[in-house]
């Protein structure tokens, strides 16, 4: 069995031992693979801002990290909920940096999980600003967003 097929059954079998019953479609991206959830329980399996669909995607790559030891990162969706936060995210940053080229003014984003932080830095590489997370041990930590100094 590959790695794909493998977290796919990983997350049925994860779900149906939750209770719940879904289908589940993969979508190749260039990150990786990314698992589409789609059940009548969607709102229960988001969660709060989504921190239930993150602890789901937390366990699934963990499991499927220890029976394959290559397999990229596998992201987890449910009804395109992380698509529209995405897309949300990204817009709002860069509104963000156009701001700090403006003012000359440092700003933070709100607490972001590592894979969101990631988005933030590589959204904004090209943009006239410079971007950095503090180091803490912290799950959520904000992203500032700083003029570039030339």
């Amino acid at each position: 069995m590959n790695w794909e097929l493998a977290a796919e059954k990983i997350l049925m079998t994860m779900m149906g031992h939750l209770g719940f019953d879904i289908e589940v479609s993969g979508e190749r991206m260039d990150s990786g693979l990314c698992l589409h959830i789609g059940s009548e329980h969607s709102k229960s399996i988001i969660g709060k801002n989504g921190d239930r669909l993150e602890d789901i995607q937390y366990l699934v790559n963990r499991i499927l990290q220890k029976h394959y030891e290559d397999a990229p990162r596998v992201k987890v969706d449910c009804d395109r909920y992380r698509q529209g936060q995405e897309g949300d995210l990204l817009s709002n940053v860069k509104e963000l940096a156009i701001k700090v080229a403006q003012t000359g003014k440092s700003v933070r984003t709100r607490p972001l999980n590592a894979y969101y932080r990631r988005l933030v830095h590589n959204a904004l590489m090209d943009a006239p600003v410079e971007t950095h997370s503090p180091q803490s041990p912290a799950r959520y930590k904000r992203v500032e967003i700083s003029p570039k100094i030339e």
